[in-house]
């Protein structure tokens, strides 16, 4: 007998100025079950997760938890009846301990006066911590010194620390290496064992199809349809269901990109050096073409856009048409012609807080001001032209960038940099927690612009996305540039044998 469901949303609705996120929507949820949600940028995925997490009231419709009407009127009504949402953005307090972030929920209800037993946080924490696989960790580690996939997890136990019924996943592996992904993918099977009711929302679709018991397609606000994840459901149906329409099959760039002509490097790095993570790097990037750069997470390429546009210290030279970049200068980097378009686009590319217009010219506000005063007719035409260029999906150029889809975000920061004329553009992860449609808009912007003469770079930890729409890959490994492969040889195999080590091919 089938359970009878633990959450049942009804019909939802909800409307923003200009936007109608969700219509008339309908899922649910039972004990003990992953329910992968999925959809393009823009779908309602997040304005549905926000509902769960009490942070947004639907307009229409209503939402029951265990067959009672309810009203998610607050992140604390969601949570007092066992909803916690992990999100994409974590939420951890950077400047508090790893103990004190896992019980912050139960220490906020202490009553009395209020006080903490901080040694009773750190063994509390310590018990969900051995549970997550993560009993080394000391509770008293500050949590600015954990990495991205320990923050993730610490997330999930913050969530666990309570009564957990339902725990809703918004693109939890959007940051883990394959390895950190398996265990957390590990760690949601035993609380589905457990009785807890999950949501995953990820655009990994491979991922999606090995976790999932069930998989609901949201589009343009609605439902598509919701499907078991049986032996009939193939990545090529989900992707479909998703755009509503088939994706022409991608072929290799490499393969097909014009022939790089110039005999000048546009970019020269000769002997960059940053200490702990690139060892003496050298390499040329030309007009016309997409370097893709790969690499293991400790290869060193992480840093290697922070070095280059000067957000790090650098030893070794960086040239421009033969110019150099001074180090440490970002603002010299883009007078010298140089554009970077960075992996975290929440906390390190948008100005959340701001409107899409002026996150558009933010890195070239001199070019829209006289006498210290922006000219905001200048500001709102140059916007509107690259709103129409790349096809970012806004209201109107006042919109605030924060309440965009992922991909549309990502073409915002992508026309700030485009707006200062570069001649060099560097992109790391430039798909990150992006869906498949909005993914192929972005390659076809990046093979447009080598087409017009740009230097790309991308530098990205997708294998597929390296070997699909780079012209040249360079690999790295412990900091040095292990292998570049051109045209056919740019192979998964080839890129990962590199990266592990395992090949010996010259630099150049």
């Amino acid at each position: 007998m089938q359970q009878p469901p633990l959450i049942e949303i009804r019909n939802v609705g909800k409307t923003f100025p200009g936007v109608q996120a969700l219509n008339g929507v309908s899922l649910t949820l039972r004990a003990g079950e992953v329910h992968a949600v999925i959809g393009e940028n823009g779908a309602g995925k997040s304005t549905l997760m926000n509902m769960l997490a009490g942070e947004l009231l639907p307009d229409t419709g209503s939402i029951l938890v265990a067959g009672e009407d309810v009203r998610l009127s607050s992140p604390l009504k969601s949570k007092a009846l066992g909803i916690n949402v992990v999100f994409q953005e974590l939420s951890l307090c950077h400047n508090l301990t790893v103990g004190e972030n896992v019980m912050m929920q139960g220490l906020a209800r202490t009553p009395g006066l209020g006080l903490i037993s901080r040694s009773r946080a750190s063994r509390e924490a310590t018990r969900l911590l051995t549970q997550l696989g993560l009993g080394d960790l000391d509770p008293t580690t500050p949590v600015h010194e954990l990495t991205i996939a320990q923050m993730q997890l610490i997330e999930i136990a913050r969530a666990i620390s309570q009564d957990l019924r339902v725990l809703v996943l918004d693109e939890p592996n959007s940051a883990l290496s394959p390895h950190e992904t398996a265990r957390m993918l590990q760690i949601i099977r035993a609380l589905r064992a457990d009785g807890v009711a999950i949501v995953y929302v990820s655009h990994n679709l491979d991922e999606v199809r090995s976790i999932a018991d069930r998989i609901t397609v949201l589009r343009d606000g609605q439902h598509v349809t919701t499907m078991d994840n049986d032996q009939s459901v193939t990545v090529d149906r989900l992707v479909s269901a998703m755009v509503g329409r088939d994706l022409a099959a991608v072929q290799q760039y490499a393969l097909v990109a014009p022939a790089v002509e110039a005999t000048r490097p546009v970019l020269a790095v000769h002997q960059l050096a940053v200490p702990g993570q690139i060892a003496r790097m050298s390499f040329e990037l030309y007009p016309g073409e997409i370097l893709g750069v790969a690499g293991m997470p400790n290869s060193g390429k992480d840093s290697l856009s922070d070095a280059l546009f000067g957000l790090i210290p650098r030893g070794g030279t960086v040239e421009i048409d033969g110019a150099p970049v001074p180090p440490e200068n970002p603002g010299s980097a883009i007078a010298s012609g140089m554009a970077l378009i960075p992996a975290d686009r929440r906390r390190g590319g948008a100005l959340l807080l701001m409107s899409v217009a002026h996150n558009v010219v933010s890195a070239s506000l001199a070019a829209f001001s006289v006498g210290g005063i922006l000219r905001q007719g200048a500001i709102a035409r140059t916007t509107n032209d690259y709103v129409d260029k790349l096809d970012i999906r806004i209201s109107d150029v006042l919109q605030r960038i924060g309440t965009l889809s992922g991909g549309n975000q990502q073409k915002a920061i992508l026309a700030r940099g485009l707006v200062t004329k570069p001649k060099v553009l560097i992109l790391h992860e430039p798909t990150r927690g992006i869906d498949v449609g909005a993914k192929e808009e972005i390659y076809a912007i990046l093979a447009a612009l080598a087409s017009e003469g740009m230097a790309v770079m991308m530098i990205s930890s997708e294998l597929p996305e390296i070997v699909l729409h780079s012209s040249r890959v360079l690999v790295m490994e412990r900091g040095r540039v292990a292998a570049t492969f051109r045209g056919a040889e740019i192979t998964e195999e080839a890129i990962m044998q590199a990266a592990l080590g395992q090949l010996a091919v010259a630099a150049e």
